[in-house]
């Protein structure tokens, strides 16, 4: 007979892909907990159009204990509740806390220096099946994408080549969206512009 409670997949390599529809599914529950969330990593490449795969799905949090607690509540929702092994305040003190629930979750103090405070500023908030979900823009994304991780090579090529397109594009205003010195910084880097 079948156990009618599995245990409880810690090891990463026992968690599935992660599909849309699951990043649906707790971005909903998140956004019920009100807890602070950015979806960076994988699936933001994708909200920004390039279409590759990912293993997990990448939170940039907001580390107060509070703001900790709503996310852990919202996370419960996940089939095997491996989350109640962490507590509020653990994202603040160890940085990155991987959840390996049925699928793999990386919850995040900042990425590559930059805290939810100051990503909060460069989101683009796209409906995705009715559900409002907070990603990190291009902009933010090239930030957070200067490592020296190989698998994150194609990732700066293509924005890159994005934020190239973006910086050159007819009518665009300096202060547009509020990345005008954004758009200059990057204008000289790739253009070789006036400094």
């Amino acid at each position: 007979m079948a156990d009618a409670n599995p245990p409880s997949p810690l090891n990463p390599e026992e968690c599935r892909p992660p599909t849309l529809e699951d990043v649906v599914r707790l971005c909903r529950a998140l956004n019920h907990a009100h807890a602070l969330y950015i979806v960076v990593g994988g699936f933001a490449m994708r909200a920004a159009g390039f279409l590759r795969s990912t293993m997990d799905v990448d939170l940039l949090i907001e580390t107060s204990p509070q703001n900790e607690q709503r996310v852990i509540e919202a996370m419960m929702t996940l089939p095997d509740g491996a989350v109640r092994e962490m507590k509020p305040g653990d994202v603040e003190k160890f940085e990155v806390v991987r959840v390996a629930d049925e699928i793999l979750v990386d919850l995040m103090k900042s990425g590559c220096g930059i805290k939810y405070a100051e990503a909060a500023q460069h989101i683009i908030w796209r409906e995705v099946e009715g559900i409002r979900i907070p990603f990190a823009s291009p902009q933010l994304l090239w930030r957070m994408k200067q490592t020296h991780r190989e698998k994150d090579i194609p990732d700066r090529l293509f924005l890159r080549k994005l934020l190239q397109e973006e910086a050159g594009s007819q009518g665009v205003h300096e202060s547009d969206s509020g990345f005008g010195i954004f758009r200059q910084w990057v204008r000289r880097l790739f253009h070789g512009g006036p400094k």
